[in-house]
């Protein structure tokens, strides 16, 4: 098998490909074809969850990120090996089904459909898109708690959220975002104290609501055809053009967005951030 090319980047949600192997995910079949719209769980970052949908008609319950060795070996999800991109390896999107199509034989040449959920992807892109978003404007917003010179955004910001972020997970119109704020932030300079969530979160909602009134274009840079190919988000806004090396899906433009809003909790050293899209 030669590595999966990917569509979902352009926002497709369709096609048609030729199905080129298939591997064993648990008491499941995985079926891998030449070209797919299906966004898959990235396996050393698992934001954005996988596509749903249907190949051949029958339902794909899970889609993950496949690796194939030099010798032929296939590895998915948590199993794989080796880092994402290892040359010599070729990365697969790996749709799994409970069954078989045709005729339940071996499937490797058919030619099938695959559609992607629509509704389920346009909320999964308004969360993704509301993430970064949000990110940036947290990043703004504790910018003078900084006491030394951190890595700065794209919009020339000191980078609370990469530098400080634990997890991500995207959600339906919404994601979740864990930030560490323990002694290894500190000694990067970052000053924790006194700080308010609610005071933090009204200066981030007014940045996204400034932002998503500005309707400002959205754009997913793709270099290439292959899944590992090292995609970036972009966003036009009023500030700058930002940037954030992203391989999920996304809006348009901000205006799609409707409304954003944030909610901050600080409990035992972690700051939450919960991020809301009303359409």
């Amino acid at each position: 098998m030669k590595s999966t090319v990917v569509t979902f980047p352009s926002g497709r949600v369709s096609g048609r490909s030729a199905i080129v192997g298939t591997v064993p995910v648990g008491g499941r079949h995985g079926l891998v074809v030449e070209r797919t719209p299906f966004h898959p769980l990235d396996h050393t970052w698992p934001d954005q969850p996988a596509d749903r949908g249907t190949i051949a008609g029958l339902p794909v319950v899970d889609c993950v990120t496949g690796a194939q060795s030099e010798t032929g070996e296939v590895f998915t999800g948590e199993a794989i090996p080796v880092r994402r991109g290892t040359e010599g390896w070729e990365w697969l999107v790996v749709h799994v089904t409970d069954g078989l199509p045709g005729d339940g034989g071996d499937p490797v040449g058919l030619e099938v459909d695959l559609e992607v959920d629509a509704a389920h992807r346009a909320a999964l892109s308004a969360g993704h898109s509301a993430c970064h978003l949000a990110a940036l404007a947290l990043n703004a917003a504790l910018a003078e708690r900084w006491r030394k010179e951190a890595a700065r955004d794209a919009l020339g910001h000191p980078d609370f959220d990469q530098t400080a972020i634990t997890s991500s997970r995207i959600e339906p119109y919404g994601s979740v975002d864990v930030y560490r704020l323990g002694k290894s932030l500190r000694k990067k300079g970052f000053s924790a104290e006194d700080l308010d969530p609610a005071g933090v979160a009204a200066q981030v909602n007014e940045r996204l609501k400034a932002w998503v009134a500005a309707d400002a274009p959205v754009r997913v840079d793709v270099p290439g055809p292959a899944l590992t190919a090292r995609r970036t988000w972009h966003c036009s806004l009023p500030e700058g053009e930002a940037s954030i090396p992203c391989g999920g899906t996304h809006v348009t433009r901000t205006g799609e967005l409707g409304e954003v809003t944030v909610e901050l909790s600080l409990d035992d050293a972690a700051l939450t951030m919960r991020t809301t899209v009303t359409p």
